[in-house]
């Protein structure tokens, strides 16, 4: 086949599909100038919460404020722990630490998920939540993860990768006490900004984030609580709200690239596919192979014109703005196994079968 270049994400795909109906939308905010919580906000979040299964979704400024804020909303207060994964993207940990708790790592099982037993391993007395995170587009097992810290822990799912999953049926952000997602541009969800959520179906939960990121009132210049400014742009409502008709489509075509990646490279040695756990319903928010001699493959890929990523090169407990906590390394086994060999393919829902099959040419070629 003929040379080609193959970006790592392409968002011209998505954005041609809603341009013309994103003028309009972008210049009726402009007409009204309802540019903060304006009625396009409102719709957005009523939408967002009935795609999600749940009562309510509050939309916030980014990913990391909403995992901040659906904790402290859950309960979580200064002084306490949370249990994340030690593998997750570090706004995870930013968001917990900004909620006043410490940050408690645990271990993750061959999909790259949050084990439940390892979070069973580092429950104290002072662990008031645990944050799953739904790692590359596929869901934690959130109710085996519940059964292990009982009924008085928060369940804060972390769903900035899984826009639109499911487990046992059930979509992401609907499974746990809140979640948080990212809007980021680059998801399956994406914004044309910075730009995120928190969804759960407890009124009680959803009221206090209501205050918490509006300054600590939901009436100006009525403040209830300590609050914080983090609000979801009526400009990225419009975007957010045109996407999220589309979601479901773009999702199988990910699923589909997914597939194909699978047929091309099955069988390849010194090679790891991702796999679908049982119970779940991937979206492939990315495609995250293992490969043993992962920098001579990368390199490989490069000159052939192949984007890749990393997700992420190195676990929380090693990284220098962590090593306050004591973390060496064989702490967390898995994470760091994983860690040394994982490497991002290309993938987005406008990728056509020949990029799959020039990516996968080259990965050939190395092994």
């Amino acid at each position: 086949m003929t040379s080609e270049t193959v970006p790592f994400v392409n968002l011209d795909h998505m954005h041609d599909e809603i341009a013309e109906e994103v003028d309009a939308g972008l210049s009726e905010v402009l007409r009204s100038k309802a540019f903060v919580l304006g009625p396009q906000v409102a719709a957005f979040e009523q939408a967002y919460a009935a795609y999600c299964g749940v009562q309510h979704c509050l939309g916030v400024g980014n990913g990391t404020d909403a995992l901040e804020l659906a904790l402290r909303a859950s309960g979580v207060r200064p002084g306490d722990e949370v249990i994340i994964p030690a593998n997750t993207f570090v706004a995870t940990a930013e968001a917990v630490l900004r909620a006043g708790a410490k940050v408690v790592l645990a271990d993750v099982d061959d999909d790259f998920l949050l084990d439940p037993a390892s979070v069973r391993e580092h429950l104290t007395e002072r662990t008031t939540a645990v944050v799953p995170v739904h790692l590359y587009g596929q869901m934690a097992q959130v109710e085996l993860i519940a059964e292990a810290v009982g009924p008085g822990v928060a369940v804060v799912e972390d769903a900035a990768q899984s826009q639109g999953a499911r487990r046992h049926g059930r979509r992401s952000g609907s499974l746990g006490t809140a979640a948080g997602t990212s809007f980021y541009p680059g998801k399956n969800l994406g914004a044309y900004g910075d730009a995120g959520a928190v969804t759960t179906g407890s009124a009680e939960v959803a009221e206090h984030l209501a205050k918490l990121r509006n300054h600590g009132g939901v009436r100006r210049y009525e403040h209830d609580v300590i609050g914080t400014n983090s609000r979801l742009d009526t400009v990225q409502a419009v975007v957010l709200s045109l996407k999220l008709a589309r979601l479901d489509r773009w999702n199988g075509r990910r699923r589909d690239a997914a597939d194909r990646y699978a047929a091309l490279l099955e069988g390849a040695p010194g090679l790891t596919l991702p796999r679908t756990a049982p119970g779940n319903e991937h979206v492939w928010h990315l495609y995250v192979v293992q490969v043993e001699e992962r920098g001579k493959a990368q390199a490989a890929l490069d000159e052939a014109g192949v984007g890749t990523g990393i997700h992420y090169p190195a676990p929380i407990h090693l990284l220098p703005a962590f090593s306050y906590l004591g973390g060496r390394a064989g702490d967390h086994p898995v994470v760091e196994r994983q860690a040394s060999r994982i490497l991002s393919l290309p993938m987005f829902p406008g990728i056509t079968a020949a990029q799959q099959e020039w990516v996968a040419e080259a990965l050939l070629n190395v092994l």
